[in-house]
């Protein structure tokens, strides 16, 4: 047995190996103690190798799902290996043959398929990665996103620098790339911080290969049917596909065919941008605080997956947003219908999972229950339609028309109407179905009561009534009692009766020669039952699976009508209106608020101080200086436009009175501090990194925050580079750009610099006393008011009358006068292009001189000449 599990961990070295014994997957050696670590359980030992003890622990097959997800959760990749034959048939090899075993899948976080172990709100993909040389001689990266619980497969193409921005909007559960990728330190360290990443050998190349793959997975003589997919696109599609066969063990989920990214542009959001806003967790990874959090309003679980998608990518094309705002708007104005549509969407199950999950074979009876109970909810979401309907929607409702009734109807008459979750629990095809099944049943049911009342004699035989007669595949039928009444039944007189078959670590395992005999009256009837039910349960899988594009057609259905009524539900609910956008360069917001901080304020009873914003310009965008003290609300200002954006681009209602927004094709965000001691970066070094990705990729149709540039330094290191960074973002970017600073010098830039407009929040000064109004108004702020901040914080009363002493002092200094000086005198900015220098006369004429070929008069001869030039 020893020698069989470590040929078949070799296979598998990276994964903990779950090799079934019986009732229990057991672990040995280095897994053991992995395990035992990881689970919390017991770790002990189990004959030797090599002449040591060999470490050993073990999880109950009933539980192992539980195990499993505390094991994912850790990052663990697990092997389930299972017995493949009954330990009957091993015994006809002789004595000490060993029952044939093998892995029939490996569970890694990005291929869990169980409902216990999903998040029902969250995709659960992972992403492959290949490269292909470009024409320039770089790489260009091609990714895949796969969810093998829901059949979704997405394809993307991107250079080095966009490629981590495309993961994370993405969210992977784990990354798969071939060797070579892992195998560069620098950017195996990028990927790692968004998922565990596993390599996934040479053979995960483009070319020939890649194709071939393809074409034999979906059946098909040609990918031209798949789309116009680039020469990354497919090495990367053709790399999913092989990680879903080795982790599969050849079982074949209901994958999509790719769908390439490069056709439906999104807003482009980078990791860090993504983080600061909170689009979708919280800066300490939790959900509740997000705006994705805040604005879910979906009915299913599929339906909270789609508005997760629809915010990490918003759309840049007006005319799909506006489609998008339609299909909002018409449930928006139909309550009756919304409220109708959405109780049923409540009852409807999440049936692109159920899908997958029989399509992998790793499906119950349950599933089954699910996949009739959608086509029923299809058939009742259809009939409260009747026409008018915005495009979007009419053809969300045309999929649901499509509903196999006939397929429904096969269902609804074979299986009961509570199904169990697992197929080995039998008694979940109906009655009357199959005489065959009926007749196995009653003569299988009849000896059950045979064994219950076989087991109240033994209760009175042992004089114990914790004495229970169960039955597993590989003891069969046995007795069982806790360890204290088993060592009774040992010794006499029980002895004669029952006879000692296993011990556990707190039961004890009995048989009788009358249980011996009674078994092999059961098991054939109990066999010919099971047999018969999954055979019919297998059919009807089958019909199934010939039914998998239109089931998955009708997932997409229901989580599409799901987005667009709790959208509606949303906007009703909270006031919110209809934004518009369009392809100009505008950006205003009249009477906008945080969706998140709003929701936040309005649970306390409170109320949420509305501003406006307009950063619209017809030539390019203008940059909105912020100042203002802290605890104004500057960065809540800042956010809250940003989102207003996103959430406008996702085709959602926004938090204000009205909105009008030029489609943003870039988002770039640098607000907050914190340090990244993993590589060596100090808070003011993450800032900078940061602001220098966005000067160096802001374009006139992107959107900017920025708060604070140069607080991480010195004074007037940080006015200076703020200073740069304000004319950079003005005469080279020219992005719509709100730029919140405590360096109040730079509000007289606006005298240079035309389309700068200065801001500040209001603050209401009396008797000592400051109010933070939290409004945003025209004008600039002369004061921080941060010793009060640091009062209010509770700073010694010392410390914070020195403070206002100090502050009084250095104030009556009038600092303003020279910084005005400063900006009359300094030319404004000038961008100097990358361009190669301009030729210089006396240089070319110095370079071409060889001193040592120049004869005495021939040097003095050119140095006149080198005089002469120079005086020119």
């Amino acid at each position: 047995m020893m020698a069989q599990y470590i040929e078949i961990k070799s296979a598998n070295p990276d994964c903990l190996l779950f090799y079934r014994m019986g009732d229990f997957y057991e672990l040995f050696f280095t897994d053991a103690e992995a395990a035992s670590r990881a689970l919390g359980i017991m770790l002990t030992k189990r004959g030797k190798h090599q002449g040591h003890d060999i470490p050993m622990c073990g999880v109950p097959v009933e539980r192992a799902d539980d195990y499993l997800q505390k094991l994912i959760a850790l990052g663990h990749r697990v092997a389930v290996c299972e017995q493949l034959e009954d330990p009957a048939e091993a015994r006809k090899r002789g004595g000490k043959s060993v029952v044939r075993r093998d892995v029939v899948r490996l569970v890694t976080p990005g291929t869990i398929t169980e409902e216990t172990l999903l998040d029902p709100a969250r995709a659960n993909a992972f992403a492959a990665l290949a490269r292909i040389r470009a024409a320039d001689g770089g790489w260009r990266y091609g990714f895949a996103c796969v969810d093998i619980s829901t059949g979704a497969f997405d394809v993307g193409e991107a250079g080095e620098t966009e490629l981590t921005a495309e993961l994370v909007r993405l969210e992977p559960r784990e990354i798969v790339a071939a060797e070579a990728i892992c195998a560069e330190a620098r950017l195996a360290a990028l990927l790692a911080e968004i998922a565990p990443t596993t390599p996934l050998g040479r053979d995960a190349g483009g070319g020939e290969s890649a194709e071939r793959r393809l074409l034999d997975f979906y059946g098909v003589a040609t990918l031209e049917g798949l789309g116009a997919l680039s020469e990354a696109e497919i090495a990367a599609a053709a790399a999913a596909i092989l990680y879903v066969e080795r982790t599969q063990k050849g079982k074949k989920p209901a994958l999509r065919p790719p769908s390439s990214l490069r056709r439906s542009r999104a807003l482009e959001i980078d990791a860090a941008t993504r983080a600061n806003l909170e689009l979708t967790r919280t800066l300490k990874g939790e959900r509740e605080g997000s705006l994705l959090a805040t604005i879910d309003l979906t009915m299913t679980p599929a339906g909270a997956r789609a508005l997760a998608e629809r915010v990490a990518a918003p759309a840049t094309d007006p005319a799909l947003i506006g489609e998008r705002l339609d299909a909002v708007a018409f449930f928006v104005d139909a309550p009756d219908l919304r409220a109708r549509l959405r109780a049923l969407l409540a009852r409807a199950p999440d049936l692109a999972r159920a899908l997958s999950r029989l399509a992998l074979q790793r499906g119950g009876p349950r599933d089954l229950g699910n996949i009739r109970a959608a086509l029923t909810s299809a058939r009742d979401i259809e009939s409260c339609f009747a026409g008018n309907a915005p495009a979007l929607v009419a053809q969300e409702v045309a999929a649901l028309t499509q509903a196999d009734a006939q397929l429904e109807q096969a269902i609804a008459a074979r299986l009961v109407v509570d199904p169990p979750l697992d197929k080995r629990a039998g008694n979940f095809i109906a009655r009357g179905v199959d005489e065959t099944l009926d007749e196995a049943r009653d003569l299988r049911d009849e000896s059950r009561r045979v064994i219950a009342s076989l087991q109240q004699k033994y209760v009175e035989l042992a004089e114990t009534k914790q004495l229970k007669i169960k039955h597993n595949h590989f003891l069969g039928f046995f007795i069982e009692v806790p360890q204290a009444q088993g060592e009774r039944l040992l010794r006499a007189p029980f002895d004669a009766t029952f006879t000692h078959r296993q011990t556990m670590q707190d039961a004890m395992r009995f048989s009788t020669r009358e249980l011996v005999e009674l078994e092999a009256k059961i098991a054939s009837a109990a066999d010919r039952a099971q047999e018969r039910e999954l055979a019919l349960y297998d059919e009807l899988c089958a019909r199934v699976l010939e039914k998998a594009q239109e089931l998955q057609r009708l997932a997409q259905a229901f989580a599409a009508l799901d987005v667009f009524a709790a959208l509606a539900e949303l906007a009703v609910s909270r006031d919110w209106t209809r934004p518009h956008v369009d392809s100009s360069l505008d950006f205003e917001i009249v009477g906008g608020r945080h969706p998140v901080v709003e929701a936040a304020l309005h649970a306390k009873g409170e109320v949420f101080a509305v501003n406006d914003c307009d950063l619209g310009d017809a030539r390019a965008g203008k940059i909105a200086m912020v100042t203002g003290p802290n605890m104004a609300g500057k960065s809540t200002y800042l956010r809250q436009n940003a989102l207003i954006a996103i959430l406008a681009q996702a085709g959602s209602y926004v938090p204000a009175q009205r909105a009008r927004v030029g489609a943003v094709d870039r988002l770039f965000s640098r607000v907050g501090a914190a340090d990244d001691l993993a590589r060596g970066r100090s808070t003011f070094m993450v800032e900078m990194v940061e602001t220098a990705a966005i000067l160096n990729c802001a374009g006139p149709r992107s959107f900017v925050i920025l708060d604070e540039i140069g607080r991480g330094t010195a004074t007037f290191d940080g006015l200076s580079i703020a200073w740069a960074t304000i004319e950079h973002l003005h005469e080279i970017n020219r992005s719509r750009a709100l730029f919140a600073t405590h360096f109040h010098e730079l509000t007289q830039l606006t005298k240079r610099l035309p389309r700068l407009v200065n801001l500040t929040m209001k603050v209401k000064d009396h008797a000592g006393e400051v109010v933070f109004l939290h409004e945003v108004t025209k004008g600039a702020a002369d004061r921080s008011y941060g010793v009060h901040v640091a009062e209010l914080a509770g700073l010694p009363a010392s410390v914070v009358a020195r403070a206002h002493a100090i502050l009084a002092q250095l104030e009556a200094a009038d600092r303003r006068a020279p910084v005005e000086k400063l900006i009359d005198d300094l030319p404004l900015f000038a961008h100097v292009a990358q361009s190669a220098p301009a030729k210089d006369a006396l240089h070319e004429a110095l370079a071409a001189i060889d001193p040592d070929a120049l004869t005495p008069r021939e040097a003095l001869a050119a140095l006149y000449e080198l005089k002469s030039k120079a005086a020119r």
